[in-house]
């Protein structure tokens, strides 16, 4: 089935292993995310397989379906609405509001359950967490109230809104907010969570700051790169996904639209450059799947736009010759994993 989305599963486990390896020789233990391929089981089972410390995903649909003895972590912020399956279905969430701990606590309390909680500290990236001190010490304060939930560590979250590049100095803010609240309320941090694959940079540094005692692993096992500067990891595969499309039609058309120039489907005026006659083929995928500026041509082929459902390259320069039928491979990038990953139009070949 075409189009279709290889994985090696060879290469992920070397990736896996490796960066597992790595961390827990620098004292770190290793939640594995899997959200990026949608919680597809074979790879979990290979997550499984090589013992990772902790199974993480952000939607509590995924954790559903892994029947594991590895802790499932909730990465998303709890839904209120959702919080009875949160409870059933994971081990552990990341939480930075109480109203959302106590209904939690609530749940946990019918099902006879201890939930674990991990909360989250804004140190300036600007998306999840508790930004103002005073209130980071008193929600711990009112967590320690609740019987049935266990403060097990606290967390943050860096380079995925703002941008924020996780220094040796911003991390070490971390840390002191593990002594504070240890301090304060005479308790242990089991974890704290350093962030994710754009710490991996000063993970193999040797520059996480002591008290850094966990990672949230996901870009940095399916494309073998650290992310606060995109620099691909020596020893590691950058190709573990990659995508296969067919040619569905190969004809030699102008550059150039011929006609007044209006919205195309997606209520956009598209601008052109005139390089003459080209030869240019469609391929069966589109924006449903994938946004095409997420692919990387493996082929000297240029990528000039999508429709829902089509996939328009110029294979001019190409030095094979293609014909209908043929298949054109990508590289991928996070985003366009991700995407295609989801959509149900697309298929899944392991290697």
């Amino acid at each position: 089935m075409y189009p279709r989305v290889v994985i090696d599963k060879k290469k992920f486990r070397h990736n896996l292993k490796y960066l597992i390896d790595l961390c827990h020789n620098r004292g770190m233990s290793v939640m594995g995310v899997s959200k990026v391929y949608c919680g597809d089981l074979q790879l979990v089972e290979i997550m499984i397989d090589e013992e990772v410390d902790f199974i993480a995903d952000s939607r509590i649909e995924n954790l559903k379906g892994f029947s594991s003895v590895i802790p499932k972590v909730l990465l998303r912020l709890p839904s209120i609405s959702l919080a009875e399956e949160v409870v059933k279905h994971s081990d552990i969430s990341l939480n930075s509001e109480i109203e959302t701990v106590r209904v939690l606590n609530k749940f946990a309390r019918e099902l006879d359950k201890i939930h674990k909680v991990i909360l989250m500290i804004d140190l300036g990236d600007l998306r999840e967490g508790i930004f103002e001190k005073q209130e980071v010490f008193d929600i711990v304060e009112d967590i320690l109230k609740l019987e049935h939930i266990k403060l097990f560590g606290i967390g943050v979250n860096l380079t995925c809104y703002g941008g924020v590049i996780p220094t040796h100095d911003k991390l070490m803010e971390l840390v002191d907010y593990k002594t504070q609240i240890e301090q304060k309320f005479n308790i242990k941090l089991e974890i704290v969570s350093g962030g994710n694959s754009s710490n991996l940079e000063l993970v193999l540094e040797d520059r996480i700051p002591f008290g850094i005692n966990n990672i949230r692993l996901g870009e940095g096992i399916v494309l073998g790169r650290e992310t606060a500067y995109g620099d691909y990891l020596e020893d590691m595969y950058l190709d573990v996904f990659t995508l296969e499309a067919e040619i569905i039609e190969l004809k030699e058309k102008p550059s150039i639209p011929i006609g007044e120039i209006g919205m195309n489907a997606f209520g956009k005026v598209p601008t052109f450059t005139d390089r003459g006659t080209r030869l240019r083929a469609i391929l069966a995928i589109g924006k449903q799947d994938v946004d095409y500026k997420e692919l990387v041509p493996i082929d000297t082929i240029h990528l000039l736009g999508s429709s829902s459902d089509h996939l328009i390259v110029d294979v001019s320069d190409s030095n094979v010759i293609y014909e209908v039928g043929d298949i054109i491979k990508f590289r991928l990038t996070y985003a366009s994993i991700l995407s295609l990953m989801t959509s149900k139009y697309v298929g899944k070949y392991y290697e």
